[in-house]
């Protein structure tokens, strides 16, 4: 089935390296949109040469900066490999692709083995990065489908899942912080990331209007009973309604009101940074990265878990330990639930309930058993 691979890692090394070379320097400058140029039977004009910069400009835009950044760690990782091996990445070719999955999941030095997610993700780096340099990859070539079925067959395990972060557990993690600028910036993230069941690149991208900025992932509009936020996720724009708590101390609308007010914010970025001594915001958005970093230092403030270690503590906790603690908390339907996380399925919202009675339905009763 794999005929023909020998061939390609025995090609002259020196003659790969040089072509390698050259495809390297020339996809240095094709990356994220920039290999969109005019046809080469129109002449160019200042006109459509803007319009080609817009064009890239919204290439760029097709995915996250986080997923682009991914794609190109992916691509330098296999154009690498291919380097030591002697081939050349460009065209693609199944069979080499094969090999490089291969030695992702049973590598022979001192790399460990990736889980099959991390190699499925690297095989779509693959194929996007192909993309926009003209090339189709053939995922379903029997080179790829059928190495990457083996794969799964003998090293897929079942998902490891973040712990929930739980109703009593988000008021411990935000009784932890003071009350300065800082801390009610916090405490509105925490309690609106919970509330909403929001990822945390979401909670970041959110703005106080729409279009204040061109980075924005969405926006806040603040009423009697709650808060409205129009969020562009990766299934697209979805409306999260955030209706007021029983009590101001654990309400996530006052606490972004609070935050938006004595910060002073208007415009712009709603969660951005503090000066040194946290009188002051600043003005540059906060990265998703906080969000990570504050579950799991409120998580190890707090006590939650207190009989583990805390390495073990850290490791059972992460941004997306909010939505999972929405999902379990919340004793609502579930089709509520699965509008409030923005899923397309029920079942990928069963995925997030860490706890719920899976035999509220009996079929074996109802079949008459």
């Amino acid at each position: 089935m794999l005929s023909g691979m020998a061939e390609n890692i025995e090609k002259s090394s020196s003659e790969a390296a040089n072509v390698s070379s050259s495809n390297d320097d020339n996809e240095r400058d094709r990356q994220d949109g920039e290999a969109l140029s005019l046809p080469s039977s129109v002449a160019g004009s200042g006109a459509l040469d803007r319009l080609v910069d817009t064009a890239r400009d919204y290439a760029r835009a097709a995915a996250s900066d986080n997923t682009l950044k991914a794609y190109a760690r992916d691509w330098a990782h296999f154009t690498r490999w291919c380097r030591m091996k002697g081939a050349d990445p460009l065209p693609p070719s199944p069979e080499m692709i094969g090999l490089y999955l291969a030695d992702l999941a049973s590598p022979n030095g001192p790399s460990p083995a990736l889980s099959v997610s991390t190699i499925e993700r690297r095989l779509s780096g693959l194929a996007w990065n192909y993309a926009q340099r003209g090339f189709t990859l053939d995922r379903k070539d029997r080179h790829i489908a059928t190495v990457l079925a083996g794969i799964k067959r003998k090293h897929a395990r079942p998902p490891v899942q973040k712990a929930a972060i739980l109703a009593e557990d988000i008021l411990a993690m935000v009784a932890t912080l003071p009350y300065d600028l800082r801390g009610l910036r916090d405490r509105a993230i925490l309690l609106l990331g919970y509330a909403g069941g929001l990822r945390r690149s979401e909670i970041v991208s959110l703005d106080v209007h729409k279009d204040d900025t061109p980075d924005s992932g969405g926006w806040v509009e603040i009423f009697d009973k709650g808060a409205l936020l129009t969020l562009n996720a990766k299934t697209g724009w979805r409306e999260v309604e955030i209706g007021r708590g029983s009590k101001e101390q654990t309400c996530p609308v006052h606490a972004l009101e609070q935050w938006l007010h004595f910060a002073k914010i208007d415009f712009g970025p709603v969660f951005v940074g503090t000066s040194r001594d946290g009188k002051k915001a600043l003005e540059a958005r906060l990265s998703d990265k906080h969000v990570a970093r504050l579950i799991k230092t409120t998580v190890l403030k707090s006590g939650i878990r207190a009989e583990l270690p805390e390495k073990d503590r850290l490791a059972l906790f992460s941004g997306h330990s909010l939505r999972a603690g929405l999902a379990s908390s919340a004793e609502v339907d579930e089709r509520y639930v699965q509008k409030q996380l923005g899923h397309a399925s029920a079942e990928m919202t069963r995925r997030y309930q860490r706890r719920r009675d899976r035999f509220r339905v009996n079929l074996t009763k109802a079949a008459g058993l």
